[in-house]
């Protein structure tokens, strides 16, 4: 597939309040691009409350432009595209070559997060990674020839998706995710192939004969280790006979399909992360719970027979392990600890989130009466909850018939995450619209 032929394309957000659209730097760069581009700052007003109404539906977003269909107030729809220019070959030479001498760069990647330290090192190299004044160019039906707040309202939305994700900056540029990281590990590779051991052409390798203790000793390190396995596409699958259980073994042969295969998925996830650049400066992942694993097994889909038996064995009730695999669905097991756990933050992380709280709302906004009982803020009147974590992301949870259900993943706005769907915003406060649960709790 070519790059042009690559898209990712987004549903429409839900509306949303609060002061900023965007929480991290590079996306606060995007909408400055935005703002310093356009000549008529009512236009990003009104394309600001447009987006935050909800009025821009499902966004496109490929090489050299993002597309959405933005809705005025009487309804009439637009089609809206936002125009930034894509890299030729040699600045995406230049750009994977800073990001493969670094294995912090690639880490960050990995980890969907772009340090600053990255866009310094590119544009030294003459690459400038981020939009600047004059790079963002509109295209709209409503045949404005400056941004008008329907290209607005897109790039507004847009802020909110390159938080979540800045591959979706790359891939504006010209690169999808998985030809980025291809590519760096090509490069990475080629940088480690002459430290690796080299065979003989002519004969196989003799088998090692060892050196004297005294030599061993005063080598400067250990030798290089062996050229690492290659990567594989996906998980194969894991041989089983037919049949359900062995009555002369006992055996769940269902069962213990499902852990095999669950297995090589989570081996190809452990050598895919294992061969990316960094890896070794990473920190090692705590070890789940045998609580936290039964979870994970079910959130995994097991057939109904299996999934039983590990609602079974788990010693929770049924309502217990299905709002926990609803927040594993939503951030794995730090989701979990968020459902689980009531702590109370120290006074500067209190006072971190309550300055987040008080900057969420836009000043013409009415803002919503919460109640604080420890690390959870919950909207007076409503069953609508923010639970804030340890890492200082807010977590959106819903009370479903008597019980707190996690209604989303983790943002860094509370005032977004209140405003998960099940709830719509206006300029005066907060409606809530009714939700059935997914289960009897």
């Amino acid at each position: 597939m070519s790059r042009a032929e690559v898209e990712r394309t987004f549903a429409a957000l839900p509306p949303v309040g609060g002061r900023g659209f965007a929480a991290t730097w590079w996306g606060r760069a995007w909408l400055k691009a935005l703002e310093d581009t356009a000549l008529d700052g009512e236009q990003l007003r009104r394309g600001r409350k447009q987006a935050r109404e909800g009025a821009v539906g499902a966004v496109c977003v490929r090489p050299g432009r993002v597309t959405g269909v933005v809705r005025d107030r009487d309804r009439t729809p637009y089609r809206s595209d936002v125009l930034l220019r894509e890299f030729t070959e040699a600045e995406w030479d230049r750009l994977l070559e800073v990001v493969a001498d670094r294995s912090g760069h690639i880490a960050a990647l990995l980890d969907r997060d772009m340090p600053p330290q990255l866009a310094e090192d590119a544009a030294a190299v003459g690459v400038e990674l981020l939009p600047g004044i004059g790079d963002l160019e509109p295209e709209c039906g409503c045949e404005a020839w400056d941004h008008c707040p329907h290209t607005a309202a897109l790039c507004y939305q847009l802020a909110r998706l390159l938080d979540e994700d800045p591959y979706l900056l790359l891939l504006m540029r010209g690169r999808g995710e998985r030809e980025l990281l291809d590519e760096l590990q090509v490069r990475s590779a080629a940088r480690a192939a002459p430290h690796l051991p080299q065979a003989a052409e002519d004969a196989s390798p003799p088998a090692p004969e060892g050196v004297p203790a005294r030599e061993a000793f005063a080598a400067p390190g250990p030798p290089p280790l062996p050229a690492p396995p290659p990567a594989v596409a996906a998980p194969g699958r894991p041989p089983a006979p037919a049949g359900g259980t062995d009555p002369a073994e006992g055996l769940d042969v269902a069962a213990l399909e499902f852990l095999a295969a669950d297995a090589a998925v989570r081996a190809q996830r452990l050598l895919a992360e294992a061969l990316s650049p960094g890896h070794a400066s990473s920190p090692i992942p705590a070890a789940l719970t045998v609580w936290q694993d039964t979870v994970r097994l079910t959130a995994a889909g097991p057939p109904a027979p299996i999934a039983a038996r590990l609602a079974a064995g788990c010693g929770r009730d049924r309502a217990d392990l299905t709002r926990a695999v609803r927040a594993w669905e939503h951030g794995g097991a730090a989701a979990l600890t968020v459902l689980e756990e009531e702590w109370v933050p120290d006074a500067a992380a209190l006072a971190r989130a309550r300055v987040q709280l008080a900057a969420a709302w836009e000043e013409d906004e009415q803002a919503p009466e919460l109640r604080a009982a420890g690390n959870r803020w919950t909207v007076v009147g409503a069953d609508l909850q923010v639970r804030y974590g340890r890492d200082g992301r807010w977590w959106p949870y819903r009370k479903e018939r008597g019980r707190w259900w996690p209604a989303g993943p983790a943002g860094h706005d509370p005032a977004a995450a209140l405003a998960m769907p099940g709830a719509t915003r206006t300029g005066k406060g907060m409606i809530l619209s009714e939700q059935r649960p997914v289960m009897d709790a």
